[in-house]
């Protein structure tokens, strides 16, 4: 009988969304009458913008066309979406970023996760706690589960992790952070990118949640700081920037001068290795998504996006105001999506459960992002604006 992958079974039995996915269902099948609004997982819910669309169309038109029909892209995306990525998203802020060092995939979720593929079983892993599930889980299935350091994020560091105090290889890095909302400083960017290169360590940056942050001082890329195109690998999506998440369209920024060793301690550039994987496992995102995608560097497409997310911070601020006047200590909201709220007590489940049934209203329990955040629950801003107002208004009701 042939093996299973033994690694896997290290997993804990249910990833958190899906085991929220069942409470809830179930609650729903309990009480078939219930409102729910959903507050917990970052899925956005207003239509693409307009200009996103109206390139998705062209480019579904062009498929019909002999002339500008496409059939198999290149794996690292089309250079047309590249080349704009580059110029917009980096250069036009002082980051040293070429167009092929760009590669369009189908989610910062997928690449986060498999980028670790590219290192040794015997890798140090250095994940924060509280922590996006994927980073620990692919590197748990990896068997690299012996080999993690937690960097503890809570209330007294600001929810920005202290550098390990052990030798370590891989750093994951997430800001604006999911799930605690924290946003790092220049400065403290620039700590763990001279760590990493004393340490001649990997950083893996998620900034899935960049577009939402308005504070001019903040860095919006790791590559904003000098030094990081040698340490850092930097995700990014359009899933929580245009609502592309039934859409799918994400990119990920591997420098040629990123390096790592091989096992006779000679350096090799993770580019071409990531080229290779790409090439091998993945079929690369359609051209008419990746037109849709394009139609964000538009002024059109820029100001449509600019108002969703203003839209989405608003919904922030409503909860924030919201715990204020309960007195509920939280972080986030402000530069983030995301509001990590300290339940004053109550566990995380537990609060999840008080949410759900007396008040209809989805959160996720702080507990499943790892040890340091139980007793805390993060609610998403991603809804509308009227069902986030109901949804303080219930939680008013219950928690006073």
């Amino acid at each position: 009988m042939i093996r299973i992958n033994d690694n896997f079974k290290a997993l804990k039995p249910a990833y958190l969304f899906a085991d929220i996915a069942r409470r809830v269902n179930r609650f729903q099948k309990e009480n078939p009458e219930a409102d729910i609004i959903r507050l917990g997982i970052g899925d956005v819910t207003r239509s693409l913008p307009g200009a996103c669309i109206k390139a998705f169309h062209r480019g579904v038109d062009d498929l019909g066309e002999e002339a500008l029909f496409r059939g198999y892209g290149p794996e690292n995306g089309y250079e047309f979406l590249r080349e704009k990525i580059a110029l917009n998203d980096f250069r036009n802020r002082g980051a040293d970023i070429a167009a092929d060092e760009i590669f369009v995939s189908d989610g910062s979720k997928c690449d986060t996760g498999n980028f670790q593929e590219l290192f040794a079983g015997d890798t140090v892993v250095a994940i924060p706690d509280p922590v996006y599930p994927v980073y620990l889980d692919t590197n748990i299935m990896a068997g690299r589960g012996e080999n993690i350091v937690f960097l503890e994020a809570r209330a007294d560091n600001g929810f920005i992790p202290s550098l390990p105090d052990r030798k370590v290889d891989l750093i994951y890095l997430c800001f604006p952070n999911n799930p605690t909302g924290a946003t790092a400083t220049f400065d403290q960017l620039k700590t763990w990118v001279d760590f990493a290169a004393a340490q001649k360590a990997l950083i893996l940056f998620d900034a899935a949640y960049e577009a939402f942050i308005r504070d001019p001082e903040l860095p919006r890329s790791i590559y904003e700081i000098p030094g990081a195109r040698q340490v850092a690998v930097e995700f990014r999506s359009f899933s929580k920037t245009a609502g592309f998440t039934g859409t799918r369209c994400a990119y990920t920024v591997v420098p040629k001068d990123c390096m790592a060793r091989d096992g006779n301690g000679e350096a090799v550039s993770l580019h071409p290795l990531w080229i290779r994987r790409q090439s091998t496992k993945f079929n690369g995102v359609s051209y008419p998504v990746q037109r849709a995608a394009e139609a964000v560097y538009t002024d059109e497409g820029r100001t449509q996006v600019n108002e969703r997310i203003d839209r989405y911070l608003s919904n922030a601020r409503m909860v924030c105001n919201a715990m204020d006047e309960l007195g509920l200590p939280y972080a986030g909201g402000n530069n983030s999506p995301y509001i990590w709220i300290n339940g004053n007590g109550r566990d995380s489940w537990g609060f999840f459960d008080l949410l759900l049934r007396q008040a209809g209203i989805v959160c996720t329990p702080g507990v499943g992002f790892g040890p340091c955040g139980e007793g805390y629950i993060r609610i998403s801003a991603f809804n509308s604006p009227e069902n986030v107002e109901t949804a303080m208004a219930r939680i008013r009701q219950v928690l006073r």
